[in-house]
């Protein structure tokens, strides 16, 4: 198939590009490389994909709809990915425009494409931040979620909303994926285990927040990437169960789905980076601070949905995922 990938030179859309591609599909890559992290571990990525056979990149951003609607155009996807994203709770804070002009305004040209080219099927990132202040664990796909604590979990949440309008209007397939706490090889600098590594081996204390006891279902890359190829083979329908009576958020009389895609294991803060001591060989000196304003407590995610409809659940537990981590963080860095 044809797949444009959107985000082609982050976290999960360069591994998924590659799983692509080992299969046969030609991809289509869409980043614009923006400095929210380190350009130059973005374009690593993207260079491990530049000379692989099927792979074309184009760079740009979804707010640029002129070159977005070129990108359709020429390429022709069948079915479209959408990771690209203006990602982090805690950036929210501090920039929250970036968010709405990334998620809602970037989305909304990746529907409107989407439509007007007659694309089979759309994926997109959502995320287990949309559940918010929740406390019923774990995280089911059919709970509420209209209490988000950051704007960046407002702005996912709109992406389901917006997706769900598309589908019902224009009948546009269109699945959502929930990921929660992705971690692994070729990470995010943004994230809790490159920041732990990186000031653990420089002899740096670490900021841990809830004082450690804050648990995360952390889902290795692998797990994440496997999800999401299921889904994407998967084009749903309307969903014959629906009931608009006793409405599920996770389907609809429309083709639309939402997913967890979750590890289904949450582990505590303190375990994490237990875990990740034994793989340095180095202890790690803790600062223990409260909750950030936009963090959730816990996250657990109820992976029942995505099981069942695709025959799949994620279980790559830490102490795999965190050692393989190490291994290429060291390489990389040369650390």
């Amino acid at each position: 198939m044809r797949i444009l990938v959107t985000g082609a030179a982050g976290f999960i859309g360069s591994k998924l590009s590659e799983r692509l591609l080992a299969r046969g599909d030609e991809v289509l890559g869409y980043d614009n490389l923006n400095d929210y992290y380190d350009p130059r571990l973005k374009e690593a990525r993207l260079a491990r994909l530049m000379p692989l056979p099927g792979f074309s990149f184009l760079r740009a951003s979804l707010e640029d709809r002129a070159a977005l609607d070129a990108a359709f155009v020429d390429f022709k996807p069948q079915r479209v990915v959408n990771l690209a994203a203006q990602a982090g709770v805690r950036y929210s804070l501090e920039n929250p425009h970036a968010y709405v002009e990334s998620n809602i305004v970037g989305f909304m040209n990746i529907l409107e494409a989407c439509r007007h080219n007659g694309v089979d099927h759309l994926v997109y990132a959502s995320s287990s931040s949309v559940y918010g202040n929740n406390r019923k664990l774990p995280f089911a796909v059919e709970d509420s979620v209209d209490h988000p604590v950051s704007m960046y979990a407002a702005t996912k949440k709109a992406n389901e909303l917006m997706a769900h309008t598309y589908s019902h209007l224009f009948n546009l397939p269109t699945t959502g994926l929930r990921f929660f706490t992705v971690y692994g090889p070729w990470g995010r600098p943004d994230m809790a285990l490159f920041l732990f590594t990186r000031k653990i081996l420089a002899g740096e204390p670490i900021d841990v927040f809830n004082h450690g006891h804050h648990t995360r279902d952390f889902t290795y890359v692998d797990d994440i990437v496997e999800g999401v190829i299921r889904t994407l083979d998967q084009v749903p329908g309307p969903d014959p169960a629906y009931d608009p009576l006793a409405p599920s958020p996770a389907t609809s009389s429309a083709p639309y789905r939402v997913y967890n895609i979750g590890n289904n294991r949450p582990v505590e803060l303190l375990r994490y980076i237990e875990v990740l001591e034994e793989c340095l060989g180095r202890k790690a000196e803790k600062r223990l601070l409260p909750l950030q304003p936009g963090d959730v407590p816990d996250t657990y995610a109820d992976v029942d949905a995505l099981q069942r409809d695709t025959g799949y659940s994620p279980s790559t537990p830490i102490e795999t995922g965190v050692a393989r981590f190490v291994e290429w963080y060291r390489d990389f860095y040369r650390a």
